[in-house]
């Protein structure tokens, strides 16, 4: 039974899957339980080990609960007249309506998984804020796609893909976007939907605005934009990235300490996806599209396929045999608005104008040519260009 106990234990501690101990550490008879008996609660009321048969296993179960919602652990004494129990400093009297008697004494703490900090970004502020969530012992996440954690070698976990953030964030979860332009939209429009408990963007005030404006043209509620922190961190007059860092550490230890509590009903585990499984063509824009993490897909002719957002499914819908009858999109882009080359496969800013996809550098880029497509399309040989396969 020890053995069962220990391996589940570990099993939901990897999993970050939080749970509650339960120990009998005293019996008055009759009882079948004994001291030293335990038992594991998750926040789905499934219990594995033994504390004693149906009359204790529900009041258990519930006071487990409690704990892993407040944190705290708690002492109680079940017995069939509590009301005739004389009272302990610290033990809560619980009825236990067991025909046979008997009085158990049990002991229950909850088991939290460690509090993620996820930064988004490798440049100066990110990379102080991955050596102070170490020092502070996080569990600290680092998502460069561009530097590959090069520059955070600290991290416990490095994500070089945008579309594995979700499946890493819980309800424990921090988000720092940091990347500082290079692509704080794209990130954004995953954490803010997600679980975390908190998202936060190093950015100025004007920044965040136009930040803002694209995660609601994205498709964004304004609650999930409302919960963005901007700009993180706490006013302390900070200049120097770890100043900055400082002060966003400073706030997130805020937060957490003035939260309510969590609602684990609905947390989402990670049971260990395969962040490199195979990836799928956008057949609209020709962008890579991992197929785990892929939100928008479509059966069509008994085949699944899959798109990088919404528009480009509703696309593919709308006529499916036009995006079929040639090849996805491959190759460089000219980005109608910088000028820059962009690559169509890994390409993240896209927009569909009178039936011709463009692709662009950044947000900004993508909403400038949004609201006035006309002003941008005067370069020559632009759409073969954008159009080439």
């Amino acid at each position: 039974m020890y053995d069962e106990f220990f391996s589940k234990v570990q099993e939901f501690i990897a999993k970050d899957i939080p749970f509650a101990t339960a120990t009998v550490v005293r019996t008055e008879k009759p009882t079948s339980a004994k001291p030293g008996d335990k038992a594991i609660v998750t926040f789905e009321k499934v219990m594995h080990g033994w504390i004693g048969g149906s009359c204790a296993q529900p009041l258990v179960i519930e006071e487990a609960i409690k704990s892993i919602s407040d944190g705290k652990p708690r002492l109680i004494r079940l017995s069939v007249a509590p009301q005739d129990q004389r009272p302990r400093e610290g033990l809560i009297d619980l009825p236990m309506t067991c025909f046979s008697g008997g009085t158990l004494e049990i002991y229950i703490e909850s088991h939290l998984p460690q509090t993620k900090l996820m930064v988004v970004g490798g440049l100066p502020v990110a990379m102080a804020l991955v050596k102070l969530g170490k020092l502070m012992n996080y569990q600290v996440v680092v998502v460069d796609p561009d530097g590959g954690g090069a520059a955070t070698p600290e991290a416990d976990e490095v994500l070089t893909d945008l579309e594995v953030m979700n499946s890493r964030i819980t309800p424990l979860t921090y988000v720092v976007v940091a990347s500082h332009g290079n692509y704080d939209e794209l990130a954004l429009k995953k954490a803010l939907p997600s679980q975390a408990a908190f998202v936060a963007l190093v950015a100025s005030s004007a920044r965040a605005v136009k930040v803002k404006a694209y995660l609601e043209s994205a498709g964004l509620t304004k609650d999930q934009i409302s919960s963005l922190k901007y700009p993180a961190g706490l006013d302390i007059q900070a200049q120097r990235g770890d100043e900055i860092a400082l002060s966003i550490m400073a706030e997130i230890v805020q937060h957490r300490r003035n939260s309510d509590k969590i609602d684990f009903t609905s947390w989402k585990v990670n049971f260990g996806i395969d962040v490199t499984s195979t990836g799928a063509i956008d057949p609209v824009c020709g962008m890579s599209i991992n197929i785990q993490e892929s939100e928008h897909r479509h059966e069509h002719g008994g085949l699944m396929y899959y798109f990088c957002c919404e528009s480009c499914k509703d696309l593919f819908t709308q006529a499916p045999e036009k995006y079929l009858e040639q090849p996805a999109p491959q190759g460089d882009a000219i980005d109608p608005v910088c000028k820059m080359t962009v690559d169509i496969t890994t390409a993240k800013y896209m927009s569909e104008h009178q039936n011709i996809m463009y692709y662009f550098c950044c947000a900004g880029c993508k909403m400038s040519f949004e609201e006035t497509p006309s002003k941008y399309l005067d370069i020559p040989n632009l759409d073969a260009i954008n159009t080439s396969t």
